[in-house]
């Protein structure tokens, strides 16, 4: 079973806070993006997460780039 991993990362895209969601489930990846607004505090990035997460529009999975070591 793969592991589902989750990023958020905040950025100031004058004049409003812009989030990006990541979303990679071990092979794929899938992004969203989210714009909060012009004032932006620690709590509504919470509240969000609570209310709003699972109507996030993610893009379609494309191949995760990252390589992976192999074991021997």
């Amino acid at each position: 079973m793969d592991k589902v991993t989750g990023k958020l990362t905040v950025f100031f895209d004058d004049p409003f806070w812009v989030g990006v969601f990541e979303s990679t489930d071990g092979k794929t990846l899938k992004v969203a993006k989210v714009t909060f607004g012009s004032e932006l505090k620690d709590g509504e990035i919470y509240d969000f997460l609570l209310k709003s997460y699972n109507r996030l529009q993610f893009s379609q999975p494309i191949a995760d780039g990252k390589k992976t070591e192999k074991t021997n």
